[in-house]
């Protein structure tokens, strides 16, 4: 939804064209924070269709701004001032001098008879950026000199004034002044309650890491540096890569070797098992003469001792009786010779 002035703005226009320039107006502000690109791109949308009108060009400086186009910035924002005659918007042509990297000139406009129509909310926005020029200039100290005026110590509360508070932390940290500081810094962030100013949150670069597993060999790396340090860590990883597939290609070629090597081995085992074959078979026929012999030696011997025998039994006369009698008969005859043996 447009505010009352823009419409009114737009009604100088035919009503096809008012339309379309309206909806890209509205669509710039509703993407100037989640989307600034999106929203610079409605505002050029914008701009064509209605480019003589303040509010055009306001909308579009402001999304130039926001997207670091600080050549657009100026540009638009001289044009818008040229048609409204506003100066609301000098702090933001300041900054953008400084994004050039042209602090004096952001000096200039802070010190220019234009700076002084500005409102109270103008002229703290517009004092923040003369602080940062100063800070840019290397003059820390007067860059917190700057900053201290009434309103830094007003018990009002607003999002400039926040921002003052936070503004005056950042320059006094650069000059040192760390108790004052964090105060300061404190005071900021506890007055922006619902996040208008801010400075409720820190940024990652205001965080501190601690990195306690760091010993005597502790260091620090900037950003070229540890893209250095990646370019020789993939570099000596790419080597370590091609290391191993050479050391896979000469074991793979070993095992090659070792495999043919077996295979040569194979073959003269089984050569080897033919010719043991051979001599088995020779064996195996020397064993089965020798089995022969052996079993005609055994058979001839039996035969003998079975002659012995029957000629033993025809020489030995055969005990009458059982076995039992027959040792009766020798144990008494042997208890008789030891009685007779027996002195009286």
């Amino acid at each position: 939804m447009l505010d009352k002035t823009v419409r009114t703005e737009l009604s100088s226009l035919s009503r096809e064209v008012a339309v379309q320039t309206g909806a890209h107006l509205a669509a710039a502000n509703y993407f100037f924070e989640s989307d600034p690109e999106r929203a610079w791109e409605h505002a050029v949308a914008a701009r064509k269709r209605g480019g003589r009108l303040g509010v055009v060009r306001e909308t579009a400086g402001l999304a130039a701004y926001a997207t670091g186009r600080y050549a657009d910035a100026l540009a638009e924002l001289r044009t818008a001032r040229r048609i409204t005659g506003s100066n609301e918007y000098l702090p933001v042509m300041a900054d953008s001098e400084r994004g050039l990297g042209r602090p004096e000139r952001a000096l200039e406009l802070a010190r220019s008879q234009e700076a002084r129509t500005l409102d109270t909310d103008g002229r703290i926005e517009l004092k923040i950026v003369e602080s940062g020029a100063r800070a840019d200039l290397g003059e820390f100290d007067a860059a917190v000199v700057v900053l201290q005026i009434p309103e830094l110590e007003s018990s009002r509360r607003s999002p400039s004034l926040a921002r003052l508070r936070f503004a005056y932390s950042e320059a006094l940290k650069q000059a040192k002044r760390h108790a004052e500081a964090d105060s300061w810094r404190t005071r900021a962030i506890a007055e922006d309650v619902d996040g208008a100013a801010g400075v409720n949150t820190l940024d990652d670069e205001d965080l501190e890491v601690i990195d306690l597993e760091l010993g005597e060999d502790e260091f620090e790396v900037d950003e070229d540096g540890a893209e250095e340090v990646a370019d020789i860590v993939e570099a000596d990883s790419d080597d370590v890569d091609e290391e191993d597939d050479e050391e896979d290609v000469v074991e793979d070629l070993a095992d090659d070797e070792a495999d043919d090597e077996d295979d040569d081995e194979a073959d003269d085992d089984l050569e080897d098992d033919d010719e043991d074959d051979e001599f088995d078979d020779e064996d195996d026929e020397d064993e089965e003469d020798d089995d022969a012999d052996a079993v005609t030696a055994e058979t001839d011997d039996s035969a003998t001792s079975e002659a012995q025998r029957e000629a033993t039994r025809e020489t030995s006369p055969e005990p009458k009786g059982s076995a039992f009698e027959v040792r009766f008969e020798h144990g008494g005859r042997e208890d008789a010779d030891r009685s007779t043996d027996r002195p009286e």
